[in-house]
């Protein structure tokens, strides 16, 4: 048996970066972790971090270090409800970059005018 099964579990690490939007004075980084803070579920209850949960924020981005078993996706659901409650949902998204990190961007959306002025 591997020594991982035997013994702790190594925390988890995930990072959302809301580096994009935050420069832009869009997005608030520091109600964002206030809020994940408030809604992140530990073992079925609201609010109960303990030592199983950290979240810092450095600067624009916030780093989440959690105990397993504990899902990424939970992160995403999290951020697009804070997203939504800020009104933010329609213009922001929420894109993995890689295994532990998520990055908040804008829609890219075409110019639907500068499309009809070449056709004239």
């Amino acid at each position: 048996m591997p020594a991982a099964r035997r013994g702790k579990l190594k925390p988890l690490k995930f990072v959302i970066d809301a580096s994009i939007p935050a420069a832009d004075k869009i997005f608030d980084p520091t109600s964002f972790e206030t809020f994940l803070s408030q809604k992140i579920k530990v073992d079925g209850k609201v609010g109960n971090l303990g030592d199983k949960v950290k979240i810092t924020r450095d600067g624009s981005s916030i780093t989440i270090v959690a105990t397993p078993p504990f899902s990424k996706r939970y992160l995403k659901y999290l951020t697009k409800k804070y997203l939504k409650k800020q009104q933010l949902r329609d213009w922001l998204r929420v894109i993995a970059t890689d295994k532990q990190s998520y990055q908040i961007k804008y829609f890219t959306v075409e110019d639907e005018e500068s499309g009809e002025e070449e056709d004239e």
